[in-house]
């Protein structure tokens, strides 16, 4: 198709109801319009295309393959228009307003407990939690916390903590089940692991010198705090970051055994896009992150 014959955004809006509902009276309904400028706006697609976008049948109307390659194309051009018009909205709003997207772990175990001492600093700010991001959510962040290496294209990325990873285990396993004197000796027991993470066991026994690493059994969780739940109830061992546990180690509901653990290549960061600049009350938060960061220590 020329330039010239490109579908307007109701056509694609069109299109997309089309194949969301199967029907015009439907698809009208969805996009508030009625059910002759449906039919219309789709007539007017197929002509441009030359070839059939749905068939008819009694069941209403199917995508063809046409109209399927179609259809996925105008969802990304519809998410993107609607991304560009909530940055565009953004730049009208309170410069002291911010967007972040948060893993749940880190703000449950980590971010909002300290999080009252940043509001107490900087009342204006306002500040606007969101814990998953979806692909067809059209607010983007301002900031967003990740769990990796450190690179992200498009992003600036500031290192927080998390490479201080511990073995742990509640005292009643350990002691039901003879104590944990060597690395060695893990074989022996469940452990708890995360389908996501990167966190796996096979770095901890790369470590600890562990060959042919087998343990007795193991028990995955999609939840990471699912994972810390399990090991206090003494379910198993686990694989945390100190900094995520620092409460439970101190009450003893959790035990590091002989300090058994690693420094990992992953940790938690706090990303910024880099095509543009950072709105003034993120560049207030970040420098908040970063000092609380910073008080957990150098091996954090």
């Amino acid at each position: 198709m020329q330039a010239r014959t490109l579908p307007s955004t109701t056509a694609l809006r069109v299109l997309v109801a089309l194949a969301e509902h199967g029907s015009a009276s439907e698809a009208a309904k969805a996009v508030h319009l009625t059910q002759s400028a449906v039919s219309k706006q789709l007539k007017g697609l197929e002509e441009s295309v030359g070839m059939p976008l749905f068939l008819r049948n009694g069941r209403g109307l199917t995508p063809t393959e046409a109209g399927q390659i179609y259809v996925r194309q105008a969802r990304v051009a519809l998410g993107a228009l609607e991304a560009a018009a909530a940055r565009v909205a953004a730049l009208r709003g309170s410069p002291h307003s911010i967007r972040l997207h948060v893993l749940p772990i880190l703000g449950d175990r980590w971010l909002v407990p300290r999080f009252s001492r940043f509001t107490e600093q900087h009342p204006g700010v306002d500040v606007q939690f969101t814990t998953f991001v979806t692909s067809t959510m059209a607010e983007e962040a301002d900031a967003v916390f990740r769990f990796g290496e450190g690179h992200w294209p498009g992003q600036d990325a500031d290192y927080l903590f998390g490479r201080n990873v511990a073995l742990v285990a509640a005292p009643q396993l350990l002691q039901r089940m003879g104590g944990i004197e060597t690395a060695d000796d893990v074989r022996r027991y469940t452990v708890l692991d995360h389908f996501q993470t990167p966190l796996r066991w096979s770095e901890f026994a790369e470590a600890q010198g562990l060959t042919d690493f087998t343990p007795a059994h193991t028990v995955r969780f999609g939840f990471y705090a699912l994972v810390i739940r399990a090991a206090i109830a003494g379910q198993g061992l686990a694989l945390v970051p100190r900094s995520l546990i620092a409460d439970e180690l101190a009450a003893g509901r959790l035990v590091n055994p002989n300090g058994l653990g690693f420094f990992s290549r992953h940790g938690y960061w706090l990303t910024v896009p880099n095509d543009r600049p950072p709105r003034p009350g993120l560049v207030v938060f970040r420098a908040w992150l970063l000092e609380e960061a910073r008080a957990l220590g150098p091996d954090a």
